[in-house]
């Protein structure tokens, strides 16, 4: 049995600290809290009290405290300290060797393995200042483990929640028995993923949500998507240091705070908004779900209802994807780079490849909206990226994580784009 010190900072991925103290007690090993002030703000001591037999360290101030210089005992006995969440303010001070309360002088004092798990918003987590800061901790042997993706408290979507408490227990017992800890949790990338994409400061297009082909003013022709995984896109991309522009249809998912957004109705308004400003981009990913016909006329008041039935003409929209695959190869160039998508529900790697092809874009996305736990608002989906090189199956999971899987393939592109591209000398 070690006795490991468990830091909790102040972030509202606090309470899962719970389930990692639980997680390494089943495990058979001793825990002892250590609460900075902000911490106690989203859980008690009581709580760590009751589940560690210990008394919860939440300052060095307290009368008695020092009588055994507390904060040198905890840091000789203690075999590993696990800080869990650990917040950009806390991560701060450990690299700048600030000892302002407990926790940071237990840092400074211990000599034992320490571990940390970031949990903070998306930007937070890219700005250059967290970013050194996580590369000054790493090269001094402090490990991480890995911040999960998805819905923050903030509202947002992307990365910097904190890692599910089973990951954390997982990768704290590694440390403890002296192993290299896992990819997940070592995370040597995790300061440097956004300066190494190959999105960051590109021009990035998105598109997201449905359109509504208006009948008459009440009445209009509309679809399922709910904007979910174009948002989660827009999120991720903004994440990765790119330069967003998000033409959104009409949804009632609150768009992320990614860049420029552009609001449209209907398939014509999104055909202007993207044809305005697609050739200044470096990718443009067409996720939304455009009509494919709109009413041939749009009624000025609203239609009666009568006994007959009522005919409704309906014409094609403008093709957005085929224009932007048309207007690039018109002028023989390979930006910018394009990836549509293609909701089907019956043959669609077939129709994607048809599609990839014949629209000249260089990836569709695949996905099967016939089935409950993928596509249409619903927050998982499950796709397969063509390319020219082949397929790519993403397999059933949060659309965070798929936006994640298809930007990763959209930077390949770029890339290869790049270094097929001409030296100008």
């Amino acid at each position: 049995m070690a006795l490991i010190a468990l830091g909790v900072t102040g972030g509202i991925g606090a309470y899962k600290a719970v389930e990692v103290c639980r997680g390494l007690q089943k495990r058979g090993h001793d825990v002892q809290a250590v609460m900075t002030r902000s911490a106690r703000r989203f859980v008690t001591p009581l709580t760590f009290e009751a589940i560690t037999r210990r008394p919860v360290i939440t300052s060095q101030w307290r009368p008695g405290m020092n009588a055994d210089i507390e904060h040198i005992a905890v840091a000789d006995h203690a075999a590993l300290l696990l800080v869990a969440p650990c917040t950009a303010n806390v991560i701060g001070k450990f690299a700048n060797g600030i000892a302002d309360d407990f926790l940071t002088s237990l840092y400074l004092a211990t000599r034992a393995p320490v571990l940390l798990a970031p949990a903070m918003n998306s930007n937070m987590l890219a700005h250059a200042a967290v970013r050194e800061n996580l590369d000054t901790l790493q090269r001094r042997g402090v490990r991480f483990v890995e911040p999960g993706e998805g819905y923050l408290a903030c509202g947002w979507v992307g990365k910097g929640r904190l890692a599910e408490p089973d990951d954390i227990v997982e990768a704290a017992i590694r440390v403890l028995a002296g192993q290299t800890a896992p990819a997940a949790s070592a995370v040597p990338a995790l300061a440097a993923v956004v300066s190494e994409s190959a999105l960051r400061g590109r021009k990035v297009l998105i598109t997201a949500g449905p359109t509504y082909e208006d009948i008459d003013p009440v009445r209009y022709v509309g679809n399922r998507s709910s904007g979910r995984m174009g948002f989660a896109l827009a999120a991720e991309a903004g994440r990765r240091g790119a330069e967003v522009t998000l033409v959104a249809g009409p949804t009632t998912v609150t768009p992320p705070p990614a860049g420029t957004l552009v609001r449209v109705r209907s398939a014509a308004e999104m055909h202007e908004a993207v044809m305005r400003v697609a050739d200044g981009m470096d990718l443009v990913i067409m996720s939304a779900a455009v009509a494919d016909y709109t009413p041939a006329r749009r009624a000025a008041g609203k239609i009666a209802k009568q006994d007959a039935p009522l005919t409704l003409t309906l014409e094609r929209t403008k093709d957005i994807l085929a224009d932007l695959g048309a207007m690039r190869a018109a002028r023989g160039s390979a930006t910018p780079v394009l990836v549509g998508f293609a909701a089907e529900t019956d043959d669609v790697v077939r129709k994607a490849r048809d599609k990839r092809t014949r629209k000249r874009v260089d990836a569709v996305v695949a996905n099967d909206v016939s089935q409950p736990d993928r596509g249409f608002d619903v927050d998982t989906n499950a796709v397969t990226i063509v390319t020219a090189d082949g397929e790519e199956t993403v397999a059933v999971q949060r659309k965070d994580a798929v936006a994640a899987a298809i930007l990763d393939a959209a930077e390949r592109l770029l890339r290869r784009t790049a270094a097929a591209a001409p030296t100008v000398r």
